[in-house]
């Protein structure tokens, strides 16, 4: 009987030493997951011009070892292509263009919600409430002129968006398409906006008559002004700006006097980003001084949105014009809307 109850202890006492050895390493332990390797490569949606497209995707690859493969298109080409790729997406982040877009892509779940500790600082009224995109930068909306057609008529340049109907004027204007081009788009949400959209979409009309040519870019209408293709090119100053500096001595600028609108550019992670941490570490650089100072040095010359960084002198001429209250908020909710009514306009 004792030697009974010899083998069953020592039975039992093998059973705890093996369950022993099992639970404490010498076993077939459940390994825990290994940890996702951080992605050195991301890919980025640009709606920058592709100078300042490629020194950010430099200088941010020499601060971080992270490479930047982008892909340049205007804030409409953007948010239709982010829309085809809901579903799996093949860029990370979004960086530039008007934040009418970003909010309508925030409005139909496109975006992912980031609240870069960059963002602190800069203004309410520049990012959005949730984090789902943060301002980069303004570029002011104005008239790109070619000097010569001005000279060689003998004619004032316009100083109102009324100017731009004159007759002198009918086959000489060229500006962004508003569904393809976010530059577009902000002429049309500008209009209505400080018009009412009865009398703005009767404007946009009359000076759909006028236009030469709709561009899919919306920096494009400037490179036509300095070309001698139209006499006026409607986008944003700073492409203007940077024509100038580039040697385009025929090239002025003028703002309409009784207020224009304003470009807020922004970055944003785009939902389901399949670079997620290196995505969240392009927004974090992106908001920092050093990098919304680099395009002056690279010949973009907007106004900066964090408060540290310094805008670039060239700008500085345009800094006191005057400003509609634009509202990009009710801009980017009725996006959709606008631009049906726009089309029928233009088709009348």
């Amino acid at each position: 009987m004792k030697s009974i109850w010899k083998k069953a202890a020592l039975a039992v006492l093998a059973g705890a030493m093996a369950f022993s050895f099992t639970g404490c390493g010498g076993e077939k332990k459940a390994e825990a997951p290994a940890a996702k390797k951080e992605s050195k490569e991301i890919t980025v949606y640009m709606g920058v011009v592709e100078q300042s497209a490629k020194v950010v995707a430099s200088e941010f690859e020499k601060d971080t070892g992270i490479k930047v493969n982008f892909v340049r298109m205007s804030g409409g080409e953007t948010l239709s292509r982010i829309r085809a790729e809901k579903n799996n997406p093949q860029a990370s982040v979004w960086y530039g263009g008007s934040a009418d877009s970003f909010i309508m892509a925030k409005k139909e779940g496109l975006l992912e919600a980031y609240k870069s500790p960059n963002a602190e600082k800069i203004k309410p009224e520049f990012k959005d409430a949730d984090g789902y995109w943060t301002g980069i930068y303004q570029g002011y909306l104005g008239f790109i002129l070619d000097g010569r057609y001005f000279d060689e008529h003998k004619l004032q340049p316009p100083t109102s968006w009324d100017d731009l109907l004159k007759p002198e004027f009918t086959g000489q204007i060229v500006m962004g398409n508003p569904g393809s081009a976010s530059t577009g788009y902000v002429v049309v949400s500008a209009i209505v906006q400080s018009r009412g959209e009865e009398k703005g979409m009767e404007y946009l009309a009359k000076l759909n008559k006028q236009v030469k040519q709709y561009t899919k870019a919306g920096a494009a209408p400037a490179r036509s002004a300095a070309l001698g293709e139209a006499a006026i090119g409607i986008t944003y100053l700073h492409n203007g700006i940077r024509l100038i500096k580039e040697g385009n001595t025929n090239v002025r600028l003028s703002v309409p006097e009784e207020g224009t609108a304003y470009e807020l550019g922004a970055v944003a992670i785009i939902k389901n980003a399949p670079d997620m941490e290196a995505a969240k570490k392009f927004v974090d650089w992106a908001l920092t001084k050093k990098a919304q100072e680099i395009g002056q040095h690279n010949n973009s010359y907007q106004f900066l949105t964090n408060p540290e960084a310094n805008p670039p002198e060239e700008a500085m001429k345009f800094k006191d014009a005057k400003l509609i209250d634009y509202n990009f908020q009710w801009s980017g909710d009725n996006r959709a809307r606008l631009l049906e009514a726009w089309n029928k306009a233009v088709k009348e």
